[in-house]
């Protein structure tokens, strides 16, 4: 073990809790994990369960056992006591701490809040209106030129967003919201907004305030039953990396999304510290985000967690973003891919039996059961929540992981337990059309850049017969201007090797030329021909082009 011992402290008792515990417990410098409260899984080796809430009113307590058991790391994970302000509570008594602020952690708090931020700072999101009149949202609705999506503003437990289909079914969704308080004081204030079309996907970025660091992008699946039937739900199940999530996509995220909001934050005086969840739509018009959430989603962090590299150390990786220095520590991923399959209590996302007794078995490599909703009684593990377990499986492929996680679902089993069996499906099914040459590693510009340079140089050995111009798929020579009757053709071919090899080490490439056209032309002349054109074919894995350039002109 590394000299320091640290502790830490995870707030939460949920399937992404035991996630983060089980993660964090994995660093050789971590002594002790404790979780507040915990579930039925959160406890063995190095993770201890501590029997204290996470509301507001349990702050001065987890601070105080903080104190007492020396935690030199927090991590807090639901969103509600970040909207409470549970990182300043530690952050008052010097403890380091991997979560925003109250104030920065309102880019969740407050949909209407988000959007207005999203606004200010060229955020690409869907165009909206924020009200707390009931009148005028009703007024905007039916003035509203495209289809609307109804949000509660405020923390609704992730069912404040109502989807109608014709503009009645808005009116009454607003209804439902802002008069009848469906979703309490969270329905004071709504957003009402365009709909948007397209597959979604969820990014988790850790962040110090400054630098940004993402994790593989996730696709979730809310809708209870196969084939996205039923009732909205927490997430009955993820995958990642997404493969619609391209490099290229990413990458436009970053600069687009995920840098912007993070400097805008710091800036407007909030700076965010933690993990930032940004959900897209990926439109016709390029990424939007959905939403801003102010920690780790669930259940993709249960998807994303098993990816971490066996030397990246997610304990120093969060102390470092809690102590503004992320830049220094990599954030690095193993090769594959990850699913995680929710198994949850009958009669999830309405009314359920709790205290059903849950058996396991043994899984296989590459398997994770991690606890969302169960409890200890006595020594039997019993259900306890809606979303019980998460089963993560982790391959080289989508199928190989879809597999490894329903394999690790058979192993476990309750009295009306109920699982998704399509998750994944947009991964199998993901069209091929479309591939673009710069997703096949191919750089039209730098192409286009070295035909140009080298044109003059092509030209410089124009002879009789021959129009010199490249850029086309053959070569053309006319023989009459040759003064050759009833000519025989005698062609060669060659290439370079271990000289390819010593131009590369040496970085001078203009003499590689020479040698290929002379021994060209030498096996000609042994024949008795006259060497009339050079009709040559340029290959590489990546274009340089001055490199390239200097190969032409030799």
């Amino acid at each position: 073990m590394a000299e320091t011992s640290l502790n830490v402290l995870v707030i939460g008792g949920g399937g992404r809790e035991h996630a983060l515990a089980w993660a964090l417990a994995k660093s050789e410098r971590v002594g002790k994990v404790y979780v507040a409260p915990g579930n039925g899984g959160t406890s063995g080796g190095k993770i201890e369960n501590v029997a204290i809430g996470h509301s507001a009113s349990d702050f001065a307590k987890l601070v105080e056992f903080a104190q007492t058991q020396s935690v030199g790391l927090v991590v807090p994970g639901p969103e509600q006591p970040l909207v409470d302000g549970i990182s300043d509570a530690f952050k008052k008594v010097g403890i380091p701490t991997f979560g925003p602020s109250a104030r920065a952690a309102r880019i969740e708090g407050s949909k209407a809040f988000s959007k207005d931020f999203m606004k200010k700072h060229g955020i690409p999101t869907a165009a909206y209106g924020n009200f707390t009149d009931y009148n005028e949202a009703c007024e905007f609705v039916k003035n509203a030129t495209f289809d609307v999506v109804i949000k509660a503003s405020g923390l609704a437990a992730g069912k404040g967003v109502l989807m109608p289909t014709t503009k009645e079914e808005a009116l009454e969704a607003l209804k439902s919201v802002m008069v009848d308080r469906e979703f309490g004081d969270a329905g004071s204030e709504v957003v009402v907004e365009e709909l948007l079309v397209g597959q979604e996907i969820s990014v988790l970025a850790v962040s110090d305030g400054y630098t940004v660091a993402s994790f593989p992008a996730a696709q979730d699946h809310k809708r209870a039953y196969d084939g996205d039937a039923g009732p909205n739900t927490g997430g009955m199940g993820a995958y990642a990396p997404a493969p619609v999530a391209t490099a290229e996509l990413l990458q436009k995220i970053h600069k687009s999304v995920l840098q912007p909001s993070i400097d805008g934050m710091r800036r407007d005086g909030f700076p965010f510290v933690g993990c930032l969840f940004t959900g897209f739509m990926l439109t016709a018009d390029g990424p939007k985000v959905l939403e801003y959430n102010c920690r780790f989603g669930d259940p993709e962090t249960e998807a994303v967690l098993p990816l971490l590299d066996e030397s990246c150390d997610l304990a120093e990786v969060f102390l470092a973003a809690a102590e503004g220095r992320l830049d220094a520590v990599p954030l690095k991923f193993r090769d594959g891919f990850s699913a995680t399959v929710v198994v949850a209590s009958g009669g999830y996302p309405g009314s359920y039996a709790k205290g059903r007794a849950i058996a396991f078995k043994p899984t296989a490599a590459d398997t994770h059961v991690f606890h969302a909703g169960t409890a200890c009684d006595g020594s039997q593990v019993v259900t306890a929540g809606g979303r019980v377990l998460a089963v993560t499986g982790v391959s080289d492929t989508v199928q190989g992981a879809l597999d490894r996680a329903y394999a690790g679902v058979a192993t476990v089993s309750f009295d009306g337990a109920f699982h998704r069996t399509d998750i994944g499906f947009r991964a199998l099914n993901q069209p091929r059309e479309g591939l673009s040459y710069a997703d096949a590693g191919v750089d039209i510009d730098a192409g286009n850049r070295l035909v140009d340079l080298i044109k003059p140089i092509v030209k410089a050995t124009r002879r009789a017969g021959t129009d010199s111009d490249i850029g086309g798929f053959g070569g053309v020579f006319d023989l009459k201007a040759t003064g050759y009757k009833d000519p025989v053709l005698v062609s060669a071919t060659d290439g370079v090797g271990t000289k390819l090899k010593i131009a590369h080490e040496t970085r001078v490439h203009d003499t590689v030329g020479v040698d290929l056209v002379a021994m060209q032309v030498n096996d000609i002349i042994v024949q008795g021909a006259e060497p009339l054109f050079f009709l040559d074919y340029y290959a590489c894995g990546h274009l340089d082009v001055e490199a390239t350039r200097d190969f032409v002109r030799g």
